[in-house]
């Protein structure tokens, strides 16, 4: 009828505790380096481009914890490519202004002059009450109050309030 669970594999470790100990603590360590010393980023300001590389190293660190995945070093060595790859993208988006529109997605104007403009939402999908919010966690109330609101390449909005008329 229904398939009988093996306790041994659930309790019993496949690799030793002292295995499981080292390798968590050699790519927890490898890994705080790597941010520390080359993610330069702001908790809480992460783009798109930001979110995949934190899921690719996930998924690559991952490799390195368990022992049918192979060894740290080689985990170590995915995440580090991964980093050197997103590095290697911003200091050419830095250095090379040309490759900024195909490295860095560009600013959107979605409020200008009080004025909403509904092309613009509609391009981003993002609905009304969606853009509302965002504006009452910048202390906006109404549309009025905005001289320029704009969604960045990195998914943040940023508001310039003043004399929209």
């Amino acid at each position: 009828m229904y398939p009988s669970v093996d306790w041994n594999s659930v309790f019993v470790p496949a690799i030793g505790l002292a295995e499981i100990v080292v390798r968590g603590s050699l790519m927890y360590l490898g890994l705080f380096m790597i941010m520390r010393f080359m993610a330069r980023r702001q908790a809480g300001h992460f783009g798109p481009a930001d979110l995949l590389v934190i899921v690719l190293i996930a998924d690559a660190a991952q490799n390195g914890l368990g022992k049918e995945y192979g060894s740290v070093t080689e985990g170590l060595a995915l995440v580090l490519t991964i980093v050197a790859w997103e590095y290697l993208l911003d200091w050419m988006a830095w250095r090379f202004p040309a490759t900024r529109p195909y490295l860095k997605p560009p600013s959107l104007t979605l409020i200008r002059n009080g004025r909403l403009l509904p092309q613009n939402l509609r391009k981003e999908m993002i609905t009304e009450d969606e853009l509302r919010s965002q504006l009452r966690e910048q202390s906006v109330e109404d549309y009025a109050e905005i001289k320029l609101a704009t969604l960045e390449g990195d998914g943040r909005l940023s508001v310039l309030k003043g004399k929209s008329r």
